[in-house]
């Protein structure tokens, strides 16, 4: 199965060296209610995060006023034998806030990943752990905390042929607000051996 790659050459993002100097630039160009809300208000994120998301290449900005924050995003719907989805229950943000999801396993796209790399990343640090402390059978897991053995998550994690679909959201960011977002999203049905039963 060959799954697209994750699109390199996105709109350049202004060089930030600080997570200052990305506030500094933000200020004018959005709502200062809206900007004066991120990581105090629930369920969002704080400038530092947007920040690291840009220093890690997860994020570009394109240089516009509002800015719009450009990422991709892979969504995995993972199905259990019995056909029930898989659904992610709250995300604890770094600040101790929890945010109800109630939606796939989705990961921010790394500069240059394959959509098939992006999926076993977001099955082993989202259900590495699970996984892990469960009978597996034959799989053989080795060390799911090892870079270096992340190929191991693919023996236990089945992407669906047929499953792909490509599609392109326009929103304002509920972890920024104010910051419009343009999110592709390239999702897949999976199926990921070793889950443990139950809800």
């Amino acid at each position: 199965m060959s799954l697209p790659l994750r699109n390199p050459s996105r709109h350049p993002t202004p060089p930030f060296a600080t997570p200052q100097s990305l506030s500094e630039w933000l200020r004018p160009r959005l709502p200062s209610d809206s900007f004066a809300s991120w990581g105090v208000k629930p369920g969002t994120k704080n400038v530092h995060n947007l920040w690291l998301e840009i220093a890690e290449g997860e994020t570009s900005l394109a240089d516009s006023t509002p800015p719009v924050r450009k990422v991709e995003v892979v969504i995995v719907r993972i199905i259990r034998n019995d056909n029930k989805i898989l659904l992610e229950s709250h995300q604890e943000l770094s600040n101790g806030a929890v945010r109800y999801r109630s939606r796939p396993l989705s990961e921010k796209m790394k500069p240059g990943e394959s959509v098939e790399a992006a999926v076993f990343r977001a099955v082993k640090e989202e259900l590495g752990s699970i996984i892990k402390s469960t009978a597996c059978g034959n799989y053989n897991l080795g060390n799911l905390d090892n870079d270096r053995d992340s190929n191991n998550i693919s023996g236990i994690t089945k992407i669906l042929p047929g499953s792909y679909v490509k599609k392109v959201e326009e929103r304002v960011s509920a972890s920024y607000p104010g910051l419009p977002a343009c999110y592709l999203l390239h999702t897949v049905d999976a199926e990921v051996a070793g889950l443990p039963a139950g809800e």
